[in-house]
């Protein structure tokens, strides 16, 4: 492991977004170039993250990665890295004897869309209330997905600083007398609700199983894709009120971020399930439950609101960073191997 950050990671440089469901992979050849992308692979198709690098990524391109920097739906701690939500394990020192890289470095994968909150222009989000413009101000990321993902990021000296953390765990509680009925039934972990248990792919059949058994109906749906298409077409009254609860609670969680990182720079809403419930976010609920905040409404209020609607938003963000790494506050001490 490198004792301290270079400047560059050598070109080309192999860029990987993997989550608990997909990974995605591109090549940047260079500093000027476009990110060359490949298909999307199921973190399910394939036994080992190596694999699937040499199948889908190394077995076609022309010109072998030198490097490779990874973000990883997981806490960095040591030279195997677990994902959270999948059996894959990353080990950069077996990447770099039997992949042939020089160098690997690995960010969390929510400190990599908070560098793309920094880098992605306004043709790459869509605002959420009224308003449509994002300052050079601290910021929030967070997104709903096979987790909740929750990252900050400082603006400060001119300098982008992502924050990294595990903000998908923060307890939710009820408010409402609705939520007093429903949260009774929501599955727990050792007895509390973590946000990532209602604010995710899983978290979307939790709270459709909790709305049934509240209303004492038998649950029909099984899916994260049935609640969400049977919510938002109203097909099933159950699912519909499912989406609402969910646009709450995604609400809550995002003026609660919001007040902790005092982030005028706007939340950004990133993750796989928020550009698919787009329509419901732009509804009334989502900036009500985000401002609901006393005695700070007001403040709220100037808080602007986006959905990340560009399709690979954290290669994006790793790009970036791999192009220009002094523009960003990232130190890879402990988390860089080198050849």
């Amino acid at each position: 492991m490198s004792d301290a950050q270079s400047d560059k990671l050598a070109f080309p440089i192999l860029i990987g977004d993997i989550g608990g469901t997909n990974a995605r992979f591109s090549v940047l050849i260079d500093a000027e170039s476009e990110p060359e992308n490949f298909p999307t692979v199921q973190t399910a198709d394939f036994a080992t993250i190596d694999e699937a690098i040499e199948a889908v990524v190394l077995k076609a391109v022309s010109k072998k990665p030198k490097s490779a920097i990874l973000a990883i739906a997981g806490p960095i701690d040591g030279d195997e890295i677990d994902l959270t939500n999948c059996d894959w394990v990353v080990r950069p020192k077996k990447m770099i004897s039997e992949l042939g890289f020089d160098e690997v470095a690995v960010l969390n994968d929510f400190e990599a869309q908070a560098l793309a909150v920094a880098s992605l222009t306004h043709e790459d989000r869509e605002p959420i209330g009224t308003l449509t413009e994002a300052t050079d101000a601290s910021r929030v990321v967070l997104g709903p997905g096979t987790g909740l993902g929750v990252a900050g990021l400082v603006h400060a000296r001119n300098t982008w600083f992502p924050v990294p953390g595990e903000g998908g765990h923060v307890d939710i509680g009820p408010r409402s007398e609705r939520d007093l009925q429903v949260f009774p039934h929501l599955r727990t972990i050792e007895g509390r609700v973590s946000a990532e248990e209602i604010i995710s792919g899983r978290g979307l059949v939790n709270i459709y199983q909790a709305v049934c058994k509240a209303d004492g109906l038998e649950p029909i749906l099984k899916t994260p894709p049935e609640v969400t298409e049977q919510g938002l077409s109203g097909e099933n009254s159950q699912a519909a009120e499912t989406i609402d609860l969910f646009v709450g609670y995604l609400g809550r969680l995002a003026g609660d971020l919001a007040l902790i990182f005092m982030a005028r720079g706007g939340i950004f809403l990133g993750g796989g399930i928020s550009p698919k419930i787009i329509d419901a976010l732009r509804k009334p609920r989502f900036r009500a439950e985000f401002e609901d905040k006393a005695p700070h409404t007001e403040l709220m209020k100037t808080i602007p609101t986006f959905v990340v609607t560009h399709p690979q938003a954290a290669l994006a963000g790793l790009s970036s960073f791999a192009r220009t790494p002094q523009s960003y506050g990232i130190s890879l001490d402990g988390r860089h191997w080198q050849r």
